[in-house]
């Protein structure tokens, strides 16, 4: 699909629809009208019209990450991958245009000048705002982001494929960077028929020449084939011996050149290092709700014996994230999706919950 068309000046409602979190600790949203935002210095006002629907956003409305510092609060807005156009701009935000179509990140605004950000690690800003926790997130019609830090669409990527990419594509593209795998190494995706699964499998073979074995539900099997995996183990006909044995059998004997963990099972964490090669890594990215629990099997004298790494992956920066939408926009990457509309947000997390979605969800917010 083309670029939305765009024009200069747009009219702007007093009011818009936005999709709460009306009972945290329950998977219950609301949609509710809002007061327009005023764009203050350096910021713009974002008239979204698509977000997509990330398993995260269900962690933070069921206040089920023990990691997080502070309970979700009645009326917090989620989302956080946003897309929409500039429909007005605060004072000293020259960097984009009113028209401009941008997206709208998990970190919503990284400060540009602590020590992380220095080195490229956007997900650990030290003064890091987070979209849809504590901060407005993109279930919403209007929303405000900082013009130094919203994301450029490309022309050819059409909304609804880009959003995506704003979290589940950069964060697995991130993690496969992490992971120091080389082109024709093995890497086992294990939760590979998942929102960020599919990304990784699809990135990390047509876009960095990895041998990709899937691991997931085998109701997913064809998903996974059709991204680009070329082995795939349904999780329901192995014990966790077996598992690694055919990892094993499948890499020669001697196990993946790195493990990504794309799920939120604590159980995937504890198959993961028995994949691996030596020198192998693991890298961690699914984040299981519940009280938090050390990964099993982590035990030193192998870790040393085999040089093995664990290496955890915080969505990804802001270089990573332009080159993941132009992957997209070139074809190496799309997302299985589906379109909802706003009001259908209680419904899709609930299907998140059963464990019974493939691919992504995307809200069509116009």
């Amino acid at each position: 699909m083309a670029a939305e068309a765009t024009q200069k000046t747009f009219d702007i409602p007093k009011t818009y629809k936005a999709a709460v979190y009306d009972k945290p600790g329950t998977i219950s949203t609301q949609v509710v009208e809002l007061n327009t935002p005023d764009p203050g210095p350096g910021d713009v006002l974002v008239r979204l019209t698509h977000s997509g629907v990330c398993h995260s956003d269900m962690g933070v409305m069921e206040n089920s990450w023990r990691g997080l510092p502070y309970p979700t609060q009645p009326g917090q807005i989620g989302g956080h991958e946003g897309v929409g156009v500039v429909h007005k701009l605060g004072p000293g935000s020259g960097r984009v245009k009113v028209g401009d179509r941008v997206g709208i990140k998990w970190i919503a605004y990284a400060c540009g000048a602590c020590p992380p950000c220095l080195e490229g690690r956007d997900g650990v800003c030290f003064n890091q705002k987070i979209s849809g926790y504590y901060h407005p997130g993109t279930f919403q019609q209007y929303a405000l982001a900082p013009a130094n830090y919203v994301t450029p669409i490309p022309d050819s990527l059409s909304s609804e494929d880009a959003a995506p990419m704003l979290c589940a594509g950069v964060t697995t593209y991130s993690a496969l960077r992490k992971s120091d795998a080389k082109s024709g190494q093995w890497v086992v995706i294990a939760g590979a028929g998942g929102g960020l699964g599919h990304l990784a499998t699809q990135i990390g073979s047509r876009g960095m020449a990895m041998r990709i074995i899937g691991i997931d539900h085998g109701s997913k099997e064809s998903l996974v084939k059709e991204c680009g995996a070329e082995v795939f183990l349904d999780i329901t006909k192995f014990d966790d011996k077996t598992l690694a044995e055919e990892v094993k059998k499948v890499t020669g004997g001697l196990g993946a050149s790195a493990v990504i963990v794309c799920t939120a099972s604590n159980n995937a964490y504890a198959q993961a290092l028995d994949f691996l090669r030596f020198g192998g890594t693991l890298v961690c990215v699914g984040m299981p709700e519940g009280d938090m629990v050390p990964i099993a099997k982590a035990f030193p004298a192998m870790m040393v014996a085999m040089e093995h790494n664990i290496k955890g992956s915080a969505v990804g920066n802001q270089r990573e994230a332009i080159e993941v939408l132009e992957m997209a926009a070139r074809g190496v990457v799309k997302t299985r999706l589906r379109i909802e509309k706003m009001d259908k947000l209680t419904e899709v997390f609930q299907e998140m919950s059963e464990g019974k979605m493939q691919g992504r969800v995307v809200l069509d917010l116009q």
